[in-house]
């Protein structure tokens, strides 16, 4: 649930860890108003809470949080690291640093294509706890996560899905280069500031190229991501088949994770809608088999999610239903005046139920 709707003497469900692996808050600790107003400083804006109206709700993650952890701390450092290549004269110890980072992301990658591997059914890809400021790196981390899952999902090789993965990783190099002022800014940006902003890909490409352990498929996730199949896109509006077949993959799960999260010029949309706006692309700006795939891919809304239903209900996603991604099973606890009452089930996609819809969730990416 959101920090916000957290009250004083709520018991945390879930460990939450810090970017470098280390633990913040165990399971089961008693938040406090100080522990609250520390968790959002540290930009935490959800957690899972322990209650009655939760029990017998099983939580399976995919990906679990000490991983996750892990994996920002590895894509922040490596990152960095590779980005300094771009001032500084080419020499061993740069080559050295440059190979340390790789062999990091690829050893980083096969830890999470190895529990998505092994967790097929779970799909839990999207209640997932913000531990770092800075979205580059945790929106590297989820379009890694969700590019995987579509590569296997579209029966790829082995060493696809990992060039795939490393590609992911490192696919918004180029935004270490843009000024923070642009990069955060709350307003809209001008159009020289866009044109900044976009040139992020070039910038990622040009340094990628030169290093001599990143095939050059994976470069080109970098500079492709942002090119839409009927040539709308940049920086070269490249068409159809002119897209390297990893940015036309990579490009579904950059957009799903860019419109989902939060944003200091936006809030974030809701996971069905985002999936919308996919499919309003769907053959024009993004392939058909990618956009199908990867609904078939994610839970939308996996089970633990508090949400709130259009008619003033509010409930906490049960089970996840697959034949209708964006119409869970509900564990309805408050009423339509937000009184809390005996806790309920309902089933979304039954046919009394259509026109209820969710209007707001606590999901953050």
């Amino acid at each position: 649930m959101a920090l916000d709707k957290c009250q004083s003497g709520s018991k945390l469900g879930k460990t939450i860890f810090h970017e470098d692996g280390r633990v913040l808050l165990a399971q089961g600790v008693k938040l406090t108003d100080t522990l609250i107003h520390s968790l959002k400083k540290m930009s935490i804006y959800t957690v899972y809470i322990e209650d009655e109206a939760s029990t017998g709700i099983e939580i399976v993650d995919s990906i679990p949080e000490e991983l996750r952890a892990e994996a920002v701390n590895v894509i922040n450092d490596g990152l960095n690291s590779i980005a300094k290549l771009k001032d500084d004269k080419p020499n061993i110890q740069n080559m050295m640093r440059s190979d340390r980072a790789i062999r990091g992301f690829k050893k980083i990658f096969k830890e999470i294509h190895k529990c998505l591997n092994d967790n097929r059914a779970a799909l839990n890809l999207l209640a997932a706890t913000k531990i770092h400021e800075n979205h580059v790196y945790t929106h590297s981390l989820n379009v890694t996560i969700y590019a995987c899952q579509l590569a296997i999902a579209n029966g790829l090789p082995l060493k696809d899905i990992e060039e795939i993965g490393l590609g992911a990783m490192l696919h918004d190099l180029g935004k270490l280069y843009i000024p923070s002022e642009i990069l955060n800014k709350p307003g809209k940006l001008t159009e020289e500031e866009f044109e900044m902003m976009q040139s992020h890909s070039e910038l990622g490409f040009d340094i990628l190229r030169k290093i001599h352990e990143i095939p050059l498929p994976v470069s080109h996730c970098a500079l492709q991501h942002h090119e839409r199949i009927d040539g709308t896109g940049y920086p070269r509006r490249l068409k159809g088949d002119e897209i390297h077949k990893y940015a036309k993959l990579l490009s579904v799960a950059d957009v799903f994770d860019a419109v989902t999260s939060h944003r200091v010029y936006r809030p974030p949309m809701l996971p069905h809608e985002a999936l919308e706006l996919l499919f309003a692309g769907n053959g024009t700006q993004f392939e058909h088999r990618q956009v199908q795939l990867f609904k078939e891919s994610i839970a939308v809304y996996p089970p633990g999610l508090t949400v709130k239903l259009n008619d003033g209900r509010t409930g906490i996603v049960s089970k996840y239903n697959f034949y209708a991604v964006g119409r869970p099973e509900i564990r309805i606890i408050k009423d339509e005046e937000n009184q809390e009452i005996k806790p309920y089930e309902i089933d979304m996609a039954a046919k009394e139920n259509l026109t209820v819809k969710i209007v707001d969730s606590d999901t953050l990416l």
